[in-house]
C-alpha cells in the first residue's frame, strides 16, 4: 500500500524551497571543472550520508534530527525502525553520480530537471491538482512537463531532440513510481539518473 501524502501546503513548500536551493549545483558546476565539482560534491554527499546513517543508531542526534525536520518529512521518512536516506541525501548523491558519469551538458540538464521542475510538479499538484493518478495528478505532471521543456530551450549548445526525449523522460520518471524488486527509488535518484541515461543514449546514437 503506497503511503499517504501527509505534508500540509506550507510544509511541502518549505521542503521544495530547500529542494530548489539545489539549483546552485548545476548553475555553479557549468562555470567550473568536473574536477573542482566532485571536490565539492564528494565531502558534502559525506556529510548529509553521515547523519542520515548515524541517526538510525544515535538518540541524540535522532531527536535533533526529528524535531528540527519532522514537519516535513514523508510518512516513510517518520519510520524510526527503517534505514532510510532522506531527500537530500538522495539528491546530493544524484548530483555525485551525474557529474561522475555523464557529459556537463546532460548532468547539468538532467539535476536541473529535478531541482525545478519536480519542485513545481509537487506545489502545482498540491494547490490545483484534481485529475489523479495514483499519488500524482495530471495537472502536476503538465507543469513538470512544460517547465522542463523551458529547462531544455534555455541550457546552451543542448541538442532540441536530446533535451525533448530527456523531458519526456523525465515526467514520466516523476509521475510514476521506479522499484527495483520491493526496492523504491527515491525520486530525486530516479529522475535525473533515468533522463540523462536517456539523454545520453539519445547523443551517441543519432548525433
Amino acid at each position: 500500500m503506497e503511503e499517504t501524502d501527509r505534508l500540509e501546503l506550507r510544509y511541502e513548500v518549505a521542503r521544495k524551497a530547500i529542494h530548489l536551493s539545489s539549483l546552485s549545483i548545476p548553475v555553479i558546476y557549468w562555470f567550473i571543472s568536473r574536477e573542482l565539482t566532485l571536490l565539492l560534491l564528494v565531502p558534502l554527499f559525506c556529510g548529509f550520508f553521515m547523519i542520515d546513517l548515524l541517526k538510525n543508531f544515535s538518540g541524540t542526534l535522532s531527536t535533533w534530527y526529528y524535531k528540527a525536520f519532522g514537519s516535513m518529512l514523508r510518512t516513510h521518512e517518520l519510520q524510526g525502525n527503517k534505514a532510510y536516506l532522506n531527500g537530500a541525501t538522495h539528491i546530493v548523491m544524484a548530483a555525485l553520480l551525474l557529474v561522475l558519469f555523464f557529459p556537463k551538458i546532460i548532468a547539468v540538464t538532467a539535476f536541473t530537471m529535478v531541482a525545478v521542475s519536480d519542485t513545481l510538479a509537487a506545489i502545482v499538484g498540491k494547490i490545483f491538482g484534481k485529475h489523479r493518478f495514483g499519488k500524482k495528478s495530471l495537472e502536476g505532471s503538465m507543469a513538470f512537463f512544460l517547465s522542463a521543456l523551458l529547462i531544455v530551450a534555455v541550457v546552451p549548445g543542448l541538442n532540441l531532440f536530446v533535451g525533448v526525449a530527456m523531458s519526456i523522460t523525465a515526467t514520466i520518471t516523476e509521475a510514476f513510481i521506479v522499484r527495483i524488486g520491493d526496492f523504491k527509488i527515491d525520486d530525486n535518484l530516479a529522475i535525473p539518473l533515468i533522463s540523462a541515461t536517456v539523454g545520453l543514449l539519445g547523443t551517441l546514437l543519432f548525433l
